[in-house]
């Protein structure tokens, strides 16, 4: 009984590290009703993944990439990822406009910068101001091994983002 206990309690510490591996819903929300009140600034199929991704930016991250291509405290980029459709080979549909045609929403990623994090908030968990969060497509937390900040890292040139430059096209368009 007393192993057991161990086990089941050095389990539950382990499952704890990992749920948040990809990023802190803690402290990155959910942005409830984003799809209505933020601008989808672009869609793409992902690098290297059979995925489709729509991006959200809120006003505050337009008007900030707007003004000097780096977004603001208060900015919140946020990521739906699809699954596509699959043909009788199990390989994904592609539509005419050169996307995956979307089967499901399958997680939904959330940026958000601030000028300061409260201090809880693990240095290592977040990245010049941006913090991570990935969730389910209703909104509670999804599980997962994701490295967020160390895949973000190497695009300091992007105000760490993969999408900047679509981003920075996208207001300099509007």
């Amino acid at each position: 009984m007393y192993l057991r206990r161990i086990f089941i309690g050095a389990f539950c510490v382990f499952f704890a590290f990992n749920a948040y591996a990809g990023g802190d819903p803690d402290y990155v929300k959910y942005p409830k009703g984003y799809q209505e009140s933020f601008t989808n600034y672009a869609t793409m199929n992902r690098n290297g993944k059979e995925q489709v991704a729509k991006m959200y930016a809120n006003e505050v991250a337009i008007s900030s990439y707007g003004k000097d291509q780096k977004a603001s405290a208060g900015s919140v980029i946020v990521m739906e990822v699809y699954k596509p459709k699959k043909d009788a080979d199990g390989k994904a549909v592609e539509g005419s406009d050169g996307h995956y045609e979307i089967d499901k929403l399958a997680a939904v990623a959330v940026l958000e910068r601030r000028d300061s994090w409260d201090d809880s908030y693990p240095a290592d968990h977040r990245l010049d101001g941006w913090g991570f969060a990935i969730y389910k497509p209703d909104g509670s937390l999804k599980p997962n091994k994701l490295d967020c900040v160390g895949c973000h890292a190497a695009l300091g040139d992007q105000d760490f983002l993969f999408t900047h430059q679509q981003l920075v096209d996208f207001v300099k368009s509007d």
